[in-house]
C-alpha cells in the first residue's frame, strides 16, 4: 500500500507559529492547480504501481478552493496506475467520515530530554525526518463506514481521502458541495475554542465558527471528523485547556490531534520572542496540559495511538499511521516530500519556481538515498511515538543482532529511569517518557 499527499500552499493569513511553506496570497491560484495536475501526470510512476489506500490534502489551507476544483484533482489522480480504472471496477459507497499531518507545524514540546518533545511533523513540508522505510508488523486499520449520497472512487484499495479544513471556510453551501466529491474524512483546524487563544495565534476563525464547522459536517452525515488543538498557548490557562478538551469531547468527533505550541525559526512567533515582544513559552505549562490531555482522553474512551493523536477504537487516521509505519508515499505540490522505501525527496519550496519548473519539464526536487543508519534511526524515532512500539524482532531482522545489542544497551538505563518499558520484546514510551520523546529516541540513535 501507499499514500499520496497534496500540498496546497495558500492561506488567508499566516499564523504566528507556522513554518510550513504557505503564502497569504491568492496570486497564481489557477496557475498552481494547472501545474499540480501536470505534476500528477509527470510522477505517476513514482510509486511503481503500489496500490494507493489514502490521499491527503494539506497545506496551507486546501479549503480555500471550492470542492469542485479539488474533486477535479482527485479525478486526475484516479487515472494513476496505482488506482484501478474506474471503468473496470465496481463502485463502493462513500464512507461518511471526516485532516496533518499534519496538520500544522505545531509539535509536541521541545526536542531535548529536559523538555517534552516530539519533532515529527506532517511529511508534506518542512520536515527534517520523514518516516523510515521500516513497516511495523501491525494490522491495518479501517474506519467504520456508513452510506451517503455520494460515491467514492471505485478503487477497492482506497480507504481514506482527507481534506484539511479551516473553520471559516465551512458554510452550508461548502458542505453541500462536498457531498459531490470523494472526500470521506475531514481534519478541522480548530486549535482552540477560545477567541483569546485564536487571536494570540493569529488564526482567521472564531470559536463559534470552529464549533459551527464541526456541526455542519455532522449534519451532513459525515462521521470521520478530526479536530486539531494546540496546548501551551501563553494566553491559555489549565482551566481553559480543560474546557477546550471538554468541548472537543462533547462534539462527538472520533479523532483529536493535539500539539504543543513550538517556536520555529523564521516565524513571527520566533521574531516576537527574540524582540522581547512576548515572553518565551512556558515548558511547565505544556507538561501540565499534555498530562491533562492524556488523562481526559483516556477517560473519554480515546486511545493515544501516537504521541499527538487520539482516537476512538477503529478511527485512527490511516494516512498518518502509514507515515509512522514507513509505508511509501508520493508528495505533490511545492515543498511536498516523497518516500519510497530507499530514498526520500522534497519539492522546491517556492511557488513561482514550482510552476516554472513544471511548465518547462525541469526537475522539481532534491533526492536523498537513505543509509542503513538513517533507516534505523528513523524506525526508532517513529515507532517509539506509537502504541505499537519498537519491535526487537524487526530490529534484528532488518539491522542485525549487533545493532539490536546497541539498542538494548542504551535502552536499559531508560527503562531504569521509567522512560521506557519492554513487553515481550517490544519497547514503548511510558507516559513519563512521552514528555521526553525526542531525547529518548536520540539516546538510541546511531551517530552517523
Amino acid at each position: 500500500m501507499a499514500g499520496i499527499y497534496i500540498h496546497i500552499p495558500f492561506c488567508n493569513r499566516k499564523c504566528h507559529y507556522c513554518n510550513f511553506f504557505s503564502l497569504a496570497s491568492q496570486k497564481n491560484r489557477t496557475e498552481f492547480l494547472t501545474a499540480l495536475k501536470s505534476e500528477i501526470t509527470q510522477t505517476r510512476d513514482y510509486l511503481a504501481g503500489e496500490p494507493v489506500n489514502t490521499i491527503y490534502f494539506g497545506g496551507g489551507t486546501p479549503s480555500l478552493y471550492q470542492p469542485e476544483a479539488l474533486q477535479e484533482v482527485l479525478e486526475i489522480l484516479a487515472e494513476s496506475p496505482s488506482l484501478p480504472d474506474p471503468k473496470s471496477s465496481s463502485s463502493i459507497q462513500h464512507p461518511v467520515s471526516s485532516i496533518q499531518h499534519p496538520v500544522s507545524n505545531i509539535q509536541h514540546p521541545a526536542s531535548s530530554i529536559q523538555h517534552p518533545a516530539s519533532n515529527i511533523q506532517h511529511p508534506a513540508s518542512n520536515i527534517q525526518h520523514p518516516t523510515s522505510n521500516i513497516q511495523h508488523p501491525a494490522s491495518s486499520i479501517q474506519h467504520p463506514v456508513s452510506t451517503s449520497e455520494a460515491s467514492l472512487h471505485p478503487a477497492s484499495t482506497l480507504k481514506e481521502i482527507t481534506l484539511e479544513i479551516n473553520p471559516d471556510n465551512v458554510t452550508s453551501v461548502f458542505v453541500t458541495e462536498l457531498k459531490h466529491t470523494w472526500f470521506n474524512r475531514f481534519s478541522v483546524g480548530v486549535q482552540s475554542f477560545f477567541d483569546e487563544d485564536l487571536d494570540w495565534l493569529n488564526r482567521a476563525h472564531s470559536a463559534n465558527q470552529a464549533i459551527g464547522a464541526v456541526r455542519l459536517l455532522q449534519e451532513a452525515r459525515y462521521e470521520n471528523i478530526s479536530i486539531d488543538l494546540i496546548y501551551g498557548i501563553p494566553s491559555s490557562t489549565d482551566t481553559r485547556w480543560q474546557k477546550n478538551l471538554e468541548t472537543a469531547f462533547s462534539l462527538g468527533v472520533p479523532h483529536i490531534s493535539a500539539y504543543a505550541l513550538t517556536v520555529e525559526s523564521g516565524t513571527p512567533l520566533a521574531w516576537m520572542i527574540s524582540k522581547k515582544r512576548i515572553s518565551p513559552l512556558d515548558d511547565e505549562l505544556q507538561v501540565v496540559q499534555f498530562k491533562m490531555l492524556m488523562e481526559m482522553a483516556l477517560d473519554h474512551g480515546f486511545q493515544q495511538y501516537e504521541i499527538s493523536n487520539f482516537a476512538r477504537s477503529g478511527w485512527n487516521a490511516i494516512h498518518n499511521t502509514n507515515y509512522w509505519k514507513g509505508i511509501p508515499f508520493l508528495g505533490l505540490g511545492p515543498s511536498a516530500h516523497s518516500y519510497n522505501d530507499n530514498s526520500r525527496r522534497w519539492n522546491v519550496s517556492n511557488l513561482s519556481e514550482y510552476i516554472e519548473r513544471i511548465t518547462n519539464g525541469a526537475c522539481l526536487y532534491v533526492e536523498e538515498h537513505l543509509t542503513p543508519e538513517q533507516k534505523y534511526n528513523e524506525y526508532v524515532m517513529t515507532s517509539l511515538r506509537t502504541m505499537w512500539g519498537c519491535d526487537s524482532q524487526k530490529l534484528i531482522y532488518d539491522f542485525g543482532s549487533t545493532i539490536y545489542d546497541f539498542f538494548r544497551k542504551n535502552a536499559l538505563p531508560m527503562i531504569d529511569r521509567g522512560l521506557l518499558r519492554e513487553v515481550s520484546g517490544v519497547y514503548f514510551l511510558t507516559d513519563e517518557g512521552k514528555l521526553f520523546a525526542d531525547g529518548v529516541a536520540a539516546g538510541l540513535f546511531l551517530v552517523t
